[in-house]
C-alpha cells in the first residue's frame, strides 16, 4: 500500500439500502433480501451486495481525499483490480481506508490517481473488499 490519504466516516450498511441496490440491479438473491432465510444460513443474516460496497468506494473518497483536492473536474477512470474479501451483515458498520499508490501525469492539465481503497467492518480482522481505483483528474 501506498502513503495513506485518510479514512472515511464509520457508515452503517442498512437493509434498506441492500433492498434498494437489489430493487436497482435486480440481483435479488435470498442471502441480500431474505432476512428469514438468511438467518438459517452459516452467515445468521443478510449480506450486502459485493457490488454495493464497491459502489461506496466513491462516497468516502470523496470525503477523504476529492473534496479536500478542489479540482475541477475528476471523472471515475475504472478498476485495476477488486478483491471481495469478507461479508458485511445488514447493520453493519464499514469504512473506507484510502492510500495513494501512484499519479501518473498525462499531459494537458490531466493526471490519473490510482488509490488501494481498503472497505474494514467494525470488529472484524479481514477487510470486506480491496480495490485498486483510477480517477482521471481534469484541470484544464
Amino acid at each position: 500500500m501506498g502513503s495513506e490519504l485518510g479514512t472515511s466516516s464509520w457508515t452503517t450498511v442498512s437493509q434498506r439500502q441492500i433492498d434498494q441496490f437489489a430493487e436497482c440491479t435486480g440481483d435479488r438473491q435470498w442471502i441480500h433480501v431474505d432476512a428469514e432465510r438468511a438467518r438459517q444460513s452459516p452467515l445468521g443474516s443478510t449480506i450486502a451486495h459485493g457490488y454495493l460496497l464497491l459502489a461506496l468506494i466513491a462516497p468516502t473518497a470523496y470525503e477523504v481525499w476529492i473534496d479536500r483536492l478542489g479540482a475541477p473536474q475528476i471523472l471515475n477512470y475504472g478498476l485495476d483490480r477488486v478483491r471481495f474479501i469478507a461479508p458485511v451483515r445488514a447493520g453493519a458498520r464499514i469504512r473506507n481506508r484510502i492510500a495513494l499508490v501512484a499519479v501518473e501525469d498525462r499531459g494537458g492539465g490531466r493526471w490519473l490517481i490510482k488509490t488501494e481503497n481498503a472497505i474494514e467492518i467494525e470488529g472484524e480482522d479481514k477487510p470486506a473488499l480491496v480495490a485498486t481505483t483510477l480517477a482521471l483528474i481534469v484541470a484544464a
